[in-house]
């Protein structure tokens, strides 16, 4: 007889704009700057026992703006700051495609690149999660339209409402993400 698997509920968090200031198509070290209340928030949500996994959309890569190696080069930056920060980032999943914009092998209508769930789903598989217990924060309407296609639990928007982004797909709306209340 097996023991049944516990499965683990996850805080999902866009990058741009929610980690840090979205600067466009930001892949220089340099140039990435995190965003004021992303550590003691994330802080927060491991103290409730959830796994954080960012999910985020890197079409500059299908546009030939930067490349995988330069991605994987600011994510390890980005990692290395939240270790020293005491923070465990579990997972990053990232859409390197698109399919009007892309080049080559990236010019793909392809299941991972949101408003579709497929980064969800595959985060969903490969750590164990429980979607319905877990939570999308993002800052773009296309991040609620992948929360709530993935059936999670919540959707949180994190808008300042000076770029017009409705919260009407959003079960919930913080100005920021130290404001963010699951």
């Amino acid at each position: 007889m097996s023991t049944p698997t516990i499965k683990h509920k996850a805080v999902f968090l866009d990058r741009d704009g929610v980690i840090n200031k979205d600067h466009g198509y930001t892949f220089r070290p340099d140039d990435f700057e995190f965003l004021d209340g992303v550590f003691p928030a994330c802080r927060r949500f491991m103290s409730m026992d959830y796994k954080l996994v960012i999910v985020t959309n890197q079409s500059g890569i299908a546009r030939g703006y930067y490349s995988e190696v330069d991605f994987e080069y600011l994510t390890d930056h980005m990692l290395n700051e939240f270790k020293q920060q005491g923070i465990q980032i579990d997972a990053v999943y990232h859409c390197p495609h698109h399919a009007q914009e892309g080049y080559g092998d990236y010019k793909v209508d392809c299941d991972c690149r949101k408003p579709k769930p497929g980064m969800l789903y595959a985060a969903a598989h490969e750590l164990d999660l429980d979607l319905s217990e877990s939570v999308m924060i993002g800052d773009k309407i296309t991040d609620m339209i992948a929360g709530k296609a993935a059936g999670v639990k919540k959707c949180i928007l994190i808008s300042n409402n000076k770029a017009g982004v409705s919260g009407e797909l959003a079960d919930a709306v913080a100005p920021s993400l130290l404001h963010v209340r699951i």
